[in-house]
């Protein structure tokens, strides 16, 4: 039996490998290994590991990496330990095949680790831009050392094959958070609420900022438009959740608990779970922030995204999207556009160019017959262009 080790580091990453590990777990000629590091071990970030506990896998190596500072230089510290201890946790294993998913410089540390190792590395979500953060350097450096790839739409292909990966390696399978969309039970509003035991009211905004890694002082001064913003719809309560483990992240968790406490309107919590965050978004008037969810996953919900800044620039959008800058003019005339009822109606035309939801089986039937080589060659583009 091929032993397929899945890899974690957060709880968005660990919402959109869920149903494919699923399906791993459930294959008779399959063996599926969990691997977990990164926030999902801090307390700070909500334990996140017990949700994938409870989800009925059975976590095969932890790892723990993060260090309590959030500075750039922590970050590269916490990847020095990460890769030790993956270190251990791939010779101890002795997987197959190692999965990853986008752009976390967890996932590159285990990458590292798995290409020196010479074990086959297979990369989900390759080939796509978010021009703002580190983690655009991060994604293609992942390519490079992955055997196969799964991308979610044609034009991610096109770019991976242009990095020099064999075109039948690379394969278009759609987004894989999508699935959630046809697979996974919402709860109802009243669930909701009574799941996070907060007396959360409609219409809300569902809010999610994270640091910009490239432009820190945009990533300030952002926020501080938003929260400005947000104080002008005193009718609309908002639901924030934390940001990623980046560094610049304590600050932004700190502004936005100042901005929660005592409030009668505003909430914050460290980590909903997918199940309470899909259902979240399908009852929010908007979902805002600068998260790769409201470009990828929201649309097919057909409710409004506000894209703010540049993090995300470069991604393929829906017409649903509303990108606007980190000024508290746009912002404003964007929350204003988003929350008018003629945009409303373009949001339920909106068709989701992330593919259809049916991914972990498409994944599944190339997982299984793939013939993994020692070596990769790299393709020129002379190649590229006579082969597709």
């Amino acid at each position: 039996m091929r032993k397929i080790a899945v890899f974690t580091g957060t709880r968005a990453e660990y919402g959109l490998l869920y149903w494919l590990m699923h399906a791993i777990k459930h294959d008779d000629e399959l063996t599926l290994q969990v691997i977990v590091s990164g926030a999902h071990l801090s307390a700070h970030h909500g334990n996140t590991w017990q949700a994938i506990v409870a989800d009925g896998f059975n976590i095969d190596a932890r790892v723990e990496m993060l260090l309590a500072s959030d500075s750039a230089s922590s970050i590269v510290k916490s990847m020095g330990i990460a890769l030790i201890g993956f270190a251990d946790a791939l010779a101890q294993l002795k997987p197959d095949v190692l999965v990853v998913l986008g752009d976390r410089t967890e996932a590159l540390a285990i990458a590292q680790a798995a290409l020196i190792m010479n074990i086959p590395l297979v990369h989900l979500h390759g080939g796509e831009l978010s021009q703002g953060a580190y983690d655009d350097a991060v994604r293609h450096a992942i390519t490079k050392m992955a055997s196969l790839h799964f991308v979610a739409t044609e034009t991610y292909r096109r770019r991976v094959i242009q990095l020099g990966e064999d075109p039948s390696t690379v394969f278009n399978v759609g987004a894989t958070g999508l699935e959630h969309v046809t697979r996974t039970k919402r709860h109802t509003f009243d669930e909701l609420i009574n799941h996070l035991q907060i007396p959360l009211q409609k219409p809300y905004f569902l809010v999610t900022y994270h640091p910009v890694t490239l432009l820190e002082k945009a990533s300030k001064e952002g926020l501080v438009s938003l929260l400005q913003v947000l104080d002008d719809y005193k009718d609309y309560h908002v639901l924030f959740t934390y940001p990623n483990a980046d560094n610049g992240g304590h600050e932004i968790i700190l502004q936005l608990e100042q901005y929660c406490k005592g409030s009668s309107r505003a909430f914050i919590f460290n980590s909903l779970g997918f199940q309470n965050y899909l259902t979240a978004v399908a009852h929010a008037a908007l979902v805002v922030g600068n998260s790769s969810s409201g470009i990828i996953e929201v649309p097919s919900f057909k409710v409004p995204t506000i894209n703010i800044g540049r993090r995300q620039q470069g991604r393929l959008a829906a017409d649903s999207i509303i990108h606007s800058s980190d000024q508290y003019d746009a912002l404003k005339e964007a929350f204003q556009k988003g929350l008018s009822p003629a945009f409303g109606e373009i949001c339920e035309r909106t068709i989701n160019p992330y593919g259809d939801g049916c991914v972990s089986s498409r994944i599944l039937s190339i997982l299984k017959k793939h013939q993994f080589s020692k070596t990769k060659p790299f393709k020129d583009m002379e190649f590229i262009n006579e082969t597709t």
